[in-house]
């Protein structure tokens, strides 16, 4: 097969594309420049698209003897996933730019340039894996590595251009493999937090693209005015500090942002108990084999990249799905996304995901 391997500059996707080319491909390497501003330099485990990362890409694809070229995505990365990104967090909602970026980047804008040149597949080094028929999206073997729940935004017309071919190992072999293969990378840092905030500062990137909106921050249970805010985008459903709350609540507990109004501005705090959601409303629903569910289905249902798992009984509605938890979760917010696995084989098919609305 020709096979178009997506590099970051990473250990991941340079042992991904390694792979793809001792299995017999006809392997080419990009590297997808998503950033308007890529002469910085990284700064260890933050940022993308630097100067570093690139060199270290074509460093990688030297050593496999494959072609090497750059794509200029940053204007649809731009549109696709900053601006989504500012625009949910203005909407009250607490989205995952990460998802979104594989959604409208590395399996659509890519993808589809890949197809359209000739190629068969588009390799990644994502942590997940897939097999041929059907295609069926499974969780990766370390679970603690898993991806599977940004790539349940991914059709099943899309995945069956896709290879992951890392998913099946633990992460500690990848760089040890990396390192025989004479790569580079193999003791590189993983990258980590939103790669457009190199700072790690969501707040203040958020603060200089959004107009200053002030607003109350209420007690949910009395209706107490405890303090105002600059904008709703400074908080998250499940957030505890920084809330902007000066004296503690009457039993000396923390408070925790219950709920976003953009409306009206407000943020509504209380106990940490109050987080404790059972159901869920979500809408636009993707479903991996590409046949939408037919009547109430048992899955696992996850609302974080990692962890917030529940058992649940999914129901697909109008242009929707709800969502009745057998077992409550917290933090769960509009704007992230509901991934569900099918309940058998250890749980970890992927069947599809949502993006949600409401809790309850």
């Amino acid at each position: 097969m020709r096979v178009l391997a997506a590099m970051s500059g990473g250990v991941d996707s340079a042992v991904a594309a390694a792979r793809a080319v001792a299995a017999g491909h006809d392997v080419v390497g990009v590297h997808l420049a998503l950033s308007r501003t890529r002469d910085a330099m990284r700064s260890g485990s933050r940022g993308c698209c630097s100067k570093e990362d690139a060199g270290d890409a074509a460093r990688a694809a030297d050593v496999l003897g494959i072609p090497y070229y750059v794509w200029d995505l940053s204007d649809e990365f731009a549109r696709d996933v900053v601006d989504d990104f500012v625009a949910a967090y203005a909407a009250g909602e607490t989205p995952n730019p990460c998802l979104r970026c594989n959604e409208k980047i590395k399996f659509a804008a890519v993808l589809d340039r890949a197809l359209a040149l000739g190629f068969d597949a588009v390799c990644t080094g994502h942590y997940a894996r897939l097999d041929p028929s059907g295609p069926v999206l499974r969780r990766a073997v370390d679970d603690g590595k898993d991806q599977s729940y940004v790539l349940a935004v991914l059709r099943a017309d899309q995945l069956r251009h896709a290879m992951f071919p890392v998913g099946d190992t633990a992460k500690p072999q990848i760089r040890e493999e990396a390192a025989r293969l004479g790569l580079r990378v193999a003791g590189k840092p993983d990258s980590h937090d939103i790669c457009f905030v190199p700072t790690g500062d969501t707040r203040g990137f958020l603060s200089s693209r959004i107009a200053a909106s002030p607003g109350p921050i209420v007690d949910d249970a009395s209706g107490e005015v405890l303090g105002t805010h600059d904008g709703v985008h400074g908080f998250t459903v499940g957030q505890r500090k920084g809330i902007g709350v000066d004296r503690p609540a009457a039993d000396g507990r923390p408070r925790y942002v219950l709920g976003i109004e953009p409306v009206s501005g407000t943020v509504r705090v209380g106990p940490e108990a109050a987080l404790e959601v059972t159901a869920v409303s979500a809408r636009r629903p993707v479903w991996t084999s590409g046949v939408a569910p037919q009547g109430p289905f048992a899955a696992t249902v996850q609302v974080r990249a990692h962890g917030g798992l529940a058992p649940a009984t999914v129901t697909p509605a109008d242009d929707g799905v709800e969502v009745a938890l057998d077992a409550p979760l917290r933090g769960v917010a509009p704007g992230q996304a509901v991934a569900f696995y099918r309940p058998d084989d250890d749980g970890d098919v992927v069947l599809g995901s949502a993006t949600i609305t409401r809790t309850a």
